[in-house]
C-alpha cells in the first residue's frame, strides 16, 4: 500500500483509496506514506480509537549505557545534550525496527532527580528536556511516528514532599513538553499510584492525551494497591492509555495489564491499554522487581529474551487487548523488529529493518554451513530452549527483598553525595538480607 500511494501520487493522482479487500489498515498506510504531503499525521488516540497497532521504542537508559553514554546509578538522561549524536542514532534504529512512538529521552530529567545524591551536571532539567524533544522530533519527522514527553518518579516525592511541591516538578517538565509540542504524554516509571495520579492531574492541564505506565508487577503497587484498582485510580484522573513498563518480563507485565483491564471494565469506566516491559526474564522477582534481583543492573545479560521470544510476547499482549506495545529496560531495535514483524498481519506492512531479516530465520537459507541451513524454519527457533553456557551458574535467584519504600528512612533522598560511611551502614545491613 505504501509503494502504492507513491506511485499514485508521482502519476499525478490526487484521490487514492481502494475498493474491495481494502481493510482500515490499508488506508491508514495510503495516510502514512502520503504524510508529508498531506502536512496530518493522526494522533494517538485517532490510531488507537480506530484499533491499530502502536508500537513504542525500547530502553534508552540501558541501551546508551551499554553504549558508554549514560551512567549506572543516578540513570539520568544528560546525553541527549551531551551525547546528541548516540540518542538521534538510537532513536533512528528503533525507528527503522517498527516503533510509532519517539518518547522523549527524558527519563528522570526532573531537577530533583538530576541533582541528587552529588549528581552534579551543570545542566538544568529546561535544558535536557529541550534537547530530548528536538532530538525526538527529528527522527519522528523522518517516518510516520509520533513524539511523547515523558515524566517519572521522583525523589522528592520517595522523600514525603508535598502533593504541591511533586506537582509543581512535573509542571516544569510539562512547560517544556508545551513548548516544544510533543503529540502527547506519559506519565511512566511509577512505583506509587498515588505520586502517578498527581502527574496525570498536571498533565491532563496541557489539553495533551495522557497514557500513565506504572512499574508494577500482578501484586500491584508499593503500597499493595491492586493493578485494577491503579488503573480505576488513573483512568479517573484523566489518563486515556493505561498500562505497565519496566521491573517485569513481557509476559508478567502483560499479565498485569489484563488485571488493569478487567479493573477498568468493571468500574465502569473505558481506556485504551499499554505495556512496555523489561526484555529480561523475571520469574523469581517479589513486587519490587528486577532491582531487587542481586544481577541488577551489571549482571543482567544471561536473562535476555531472544527475539524469538519477542514474537511470542507481542502476539500475548494482542490477545489480550494491548494496542500500545513496546519495550523498556534491555530492549534493542531487533526486539522491536520482532514485535513489528509478529504483527505485520494486523499492521499490514513490515519495518524498514524486515529487509534485513527474514522471516523466523529465513536468510539462513543462505548460509555457507549446511547444519545452519537446516535452522531456516520458524519451528526450530520457536521451540528452541536457549542455553546460558554458564554449568556453574542457577536458573534463578534470590531477590534481596528489603522491603523499604515512600517514608522509609532509607528512601529519603539527598542532595549530597552518598558518604562512605552511609555506604559502610549499607554495606553491614545487606550482608543481613
Amino acid at each position: 500500500m505504501h509503494k502504492y500511494a507513491r506511485e499514485a501520487y508521482k502519476a499525478g493522482i490526487r484521490f487514492i483509496g481502494g475498493c474491495c479487500g481494502f481493510e482500515p489498515y490499508h488506508i491508514r498506510a495510503l495516510a502514512q506514506e502520503l504524510a508529508p504531503e498531506r502536512g496530518i499525521i493522526p494522533g494517538i488516540l485517532e490510531r488507537l480509537n480506530a484499533g491499530e497497532v502502536v508500537i513504542g521504542d525500547g530502553g534508552f537508559v540501558f541501551a546508551l549505557e551499554k553504549r558508554g553514554y549514560v551512567k549506572a546509578g543516578p540513570w539520568t538522561p544528560e546525553a541527549s545534550v551531551q551525547y546528541p549524536d548516540a540518542v538521534r542514532q538510537l532513536h533512528r534504529e528503533f525507528l527503522r525496527a517498527g516503533s510509532n512512538v519517539m518518547q522523549t529521552f527524558t527519563f528522570y530529567a526532573s531537577d530533583d532527580k538530576l541533582e541528587n545524591r552529588g549528581n552534579n551536571l551543570k545542566l538544568t532539567g529546561a535544558q535536557i528536556n529541550e534537547a530530548a524533544c528536538d532530538l525526538a522530533r527529528e527522527v519522528a519527522n523522518e517516518g510516520d511516528a509520533l513524539v511523547a514527553g515523558g515524566v517519572s518518579q521522583t525523589p522528592s516525592y520517595l522523600s514525603c514532599k508535598s502533593k504541591t511541591d511533586v506537582k509543581a516538578i512535573f509542571r516544569k517538565q510539562l512547560d517544556v513538553f508545551i513548548k516544544k509540542n510533543v503529540d502527547f504524554l506519559i506519565a511512566e516509571y511509577f512505583e506509587h499510584v498515588e505520586e502517578a495520579v498527581w502527574a496525570v492531574e498536571v498533565m491532563k492541564e496541557t489539553g495533551k492525551p495522557v497514557a500513565a505506565s506504572l512499574c508494577i508487577g500482578p501484586k500491584g503497587d508499593m503500597h499493595g494497591v491492586s493493578p485494577g484498582e491503579c488503573a480505576v485510580r488513573l483512568v479517573k484522573a484523566g489518563a486515556q492509555i493505561v498500562g505497565v513498563n519496566c521491573h517485569f518480563d513481557p509476559m508478567t507485565c502483560v499479565e498485569t495489564v489484563k488485571q488493569m483491564k478487567v479493573g477498568v471494565e468493571k468500574a465502569g469506566l473505558k481506556a485504551h491499554y499499554m505495556v512496555q516491559p523489561l526484555a529480561y526474564h523475571t520469574p523469581d522477582c517479589n513486587c519490587q522487581g528486577f532491582i531487587d534481583l542481586p544481577e541488577f543492573p551489571f549482571g543482567l545479560e544471561p536473562r535476555i529474551l531472544t527475539r524469538w521470544d519477542m514474537h511470542k510476547y507481542a502476539r500475548e499482549a494482542y490477545n489480550a487487548g494491548i494496542r500500545f506495545i513496546g519495550g523498556c529496560c534491555g530492549f534493542e531495535a531487533y526486539h522491536i523488529r520482532a514485535i513489528a514483524e509478529e504483527l505485520a498481519p494486523e499492521r499490514g506492512f513490515l519495518p524498514s529493518a524486515s529487509e534485513k531479516h527474514g522471516s523466523w530465520g529465513a536468510g539462513l537459507e543462505m548460509h555457507t554451513k549446511p547444519w545452519v541451513r537446516a535452522r531456516a524454519r520458524r519451528d526450530y527457533w520457536e521451540n528452541l530452549k536457549p542455553a546460558s553456557g554458564r554449568p556453574q551458574c542457577p536458573s534463578m535467584s534470590v531477590p534481596d527483598s528489603w522491603g523499604v519504600t515512600k517514608g522509609h528512612a532509607d528512601l529519603m533522598q539527598q542532595k549530597e553525595a552518598t558518604s562512605k560511611e552511609e555506604l559502610e551502614q549499607l554495606f553491614d545491613k545487606s550482608k543481613t538480607h
